[in-house]
């Protein structure tokens, strides 16, 4: 006789019992534990927390592009990115150009990829190389090279280091006019003052004026008087041991298509029933994306597969050497003005590229050293006066 308290165990086979066997049980998994692999401590997560958070922050490159009128250098910038920055450019004529002096045009993209954000600053120089007399005409250019590194060298001695933004040149364009027979003087003086500053990748432009014969002798020309001349262009790194024999390959391809024959276009024809971007001639098309036409896509590769390596070596390499000469000279040239340099901001989103701060031309060193000191000790003073008054409303609240 059962018991009223007592409830009847279940039986073996019935469909009620823990036992049965058309019955799943399933069980709870432990996210902190790994069963497949026990003593796991998870340093191997590092790269991708490291990713998660690049990923979520974004990314700043910025590339200048420097070279002649009438090269091609908007269009292959249109190309690449696949945007329009330059919508309201006008052409100046040939008496503007007599009297035009170098002008600095920066504009700013964000561009999204696949859920990645990359906030792009293209730096272009309307007017280099097109006046009469060219001397000196890259001057400006250096100038706003050192603002930069100048600007992320202040910014990276005050007190709010977190959100710095990095406006310094990471990768220089230098156009060469196919129809010159290799560098100009200008073109020498240009890479020669800039090789420390800045990476340079040598492009020959408008390659569809070249058959591929003229083409190999004139980048073998290049290169001959680049060695010459004692100039340092960006050197592609190395691949380890351990890579891909793909990736190998790639960057070998890389190495051997230097300066880069390209052709740009933003049109899109009809070839075979396939959509291409290229230029239509009398002969035929001229399609950008096909390497047996142009290097335009191997161009483009680099900037895919090195943007990283051209910020480090922007960071280990230039900016060090600015660092350096600047701390060793106990102090440093003042900021060119936004006016001197003749600086154009377009920017397309609503983030804005600081213009050069203006100091007094012809200004003593030690006036504005002590002016840069007067400034470190406000903003400390305002960092304590803030300290005391988090402190007060402590004590209050106790």
């Amino acid at each position: 006789m059962s018991s009223p308290y007592m409830s009847p165990l279940p039986s073996p086979r019935s469909p009620n019992s823990p036992l049965s066997p058309g019955r799943c049980v399933k069980v709870k998994k432990n996210p902190f534990s790994n069963p497949d692999m026990p003593g796991y401590v998870g340093f191997a997560n590092l790269p991708n927390q490291i990713h998660r958070k690049s990923v979520k922050r974004g990314f700043e490159f910025t590339l200048m592009v420097v070279g002649e009128s009438g090269l091609g250098k908007s269009t292959l910038i249109n190309t690449l990115f696949l945007t329009d920055l330059y919508p309201d450019r006008v052409v100046a004529s040939a008496q503007e150009n007599i009297e035009k002096t170098v002008k600095i045009d920066v504009s700013t993209v964000e561009i999204e990829e696949r859920g990645v954000k990359v906030r792009l600053t293209v730096v272009d120089t309307p007017g280099y190389g097109d006046a009469i007399d060219n001397t000196d005409c890259f001057q400006s250019i250096i100038h706003y090279i050192n603002d930069q590194f100048e600007r992320y060298l202040q910014d990276e001695s005050g007190l709010n280091r977190r959100h710095i933004v990095d406006n310094r040149v990471h990768c220089c364009f230098y156009f060469i006019n196919p129809a010159g027979h290799g560098l100009k003087p200008l073109d020498i003086q240009f890479m020669k003052q800039l090789h420390n500053k800045v990476n340079i990748v040598p492009v020959l432009a408008k390659a569809d004026t070249l058959t591929k014969q003229e083409v190999t002798k004139l980048k073998r020309k290049v290169l001959d008087e680049i060695e010459e001349n004692g100039i340092h262009i960006y050197p592609l790194p190395d691949c380890d041991t351990d890579e891909e024999e793909d990736y190998k390959e790639q960057v070998r391809q890389l190495k051997e298509a230097v300066p880069f024959a390209v052709v740009g276009s933003t049109t899109v024809l009809d070839v075979g029933g396939k959509k291409v971007r290229g230029r239509q001639y009398p002969w035929g098309v001229i399609e950008v994306e096909n390497p047996n036409h142009c290097d335009f896509i191997k161009l483009r590769c680099l900037l895919g597969t090195h943007m990283q390596d051209l910020t480090e070596v922007t960071q280990d390499v230039h900016y060090e050497n600015y660092r350096s000469e600047r701390l060793a000279k106990g102090g440093g040239s003042p900021l060119t003005s936004a006016t001197s340099l003749n600086v154009t901001n377009n920017n397309h989103t609503n983030g804005t590229v600081p213009t050069p701060k203006k100091n007094a031309p012809g200004a003593p060193e030690k006036d504005r050293m002590a002016i840069e000191l007067e400034e470190k000790e406000a903003q400390i003073r305002k960092m304590q006066e803030m300290m005391a008054r988090m402190q007060a409303q402590l004590q209050d609240k106790k």
